[in-house]
């Protein structure tokens, strides 16, 4: 992945570990900018930048809620890595549920960060945009990464949006756990298979009366079928 061009916005409020990011960032050929409190990173112009690096213990506003306000509030789709001293199960799940991209504990070598942000940026160029997919009153807005159903946007969280992908993509086929977590958080993320449970049961409920076409095969996994 070439970083010639690609802006990371760093968001974290301890003023020395953003200066070794933003140094070392550079050297690495990426453009950095930094905002020391969610606050001041929702007053730049988000959509320049191709990643956020984002610190979980802000205060007042934390890096999850600035996360909720990016994903659901502001329909804002960009790469998003947790850098975090929080690492328990429960603070993982909540990161990944939030639609981060990756999420990297405190203390972190600079070498492991720079390497994270050159695959989740990769990751992102990849996601190739389709046209808008049809299937009767469900839309899918491919290029905004949204959901219409009855010309009402529904909004769904970067993880409910590509469990939703794979499905609609592969209508009738049995996923199971491990098959959806292995496609949309990846091998290398440390998650369990009740978050795929989470984020079905969820899913179901925002899509309305499409949600009981996301079905439950006993002791195989979930399809979809109209």
């Amino acid at each position: 992945m070439d970083p010639v061009g690609k802006k990371i916005l760093i968001v974290d409020d301890e003023e020395d570990l953003c200066e070794i990011l933003q140094y070392n960032l550079g050297n690495a050929g990426y453009i950095t900018e930094v905002a020391h409190s969610a606050e001041e990173a929702m007053k730049r112009k988000l959509n320049e930048f191709d990643l956020i690096l984002l610190d979980v213990m802000m205060g007042p506003m934390s890096g999850f809620k600035f996360a909720d306000k990016l994903r659901n509030e502001m329909n804002i789709n960009i790469p998003v890595i947790f850098l975090t001293a929080k690492e328990t199960e429960n603070d993982i799940l909540t990161g990944f549920s939030l639609g981060a991209d990756d999420y990297i504990p405190k203390p972190f070598s600079v070498n492991e960060l720079t390497a994270r942000v050159k695959a989740v940026l990769k990751r992102a160029k990849s996601e190739k945009p389709a046209p808008r997919l049809r299937f009767g009153e469900l839309e899918v807005d491919t290029m905004r990464k949204r959901i219409i159903i009855n010309d009402e946007k529904v909004e769904l969280t970067k993880k409910e949006y590509e469990i939703l992908m794979v499905f609609l993509e592969n209508q009738g086929k049995v996923f199971s756990r491990d098959d959806l977590l292995s496609m949309v958080w990846g091998n290398d993320v440390v998650v369990t298979a009740r978050t795929v449970d989470v984020n079905i049961t969820r899913l179901r409920n925002k899509l309305g009366k499409f949600g009981s076409c996301l079905k439950n095969k006993t002791g195989y996994g979930y399809f979809f079928e109209f």
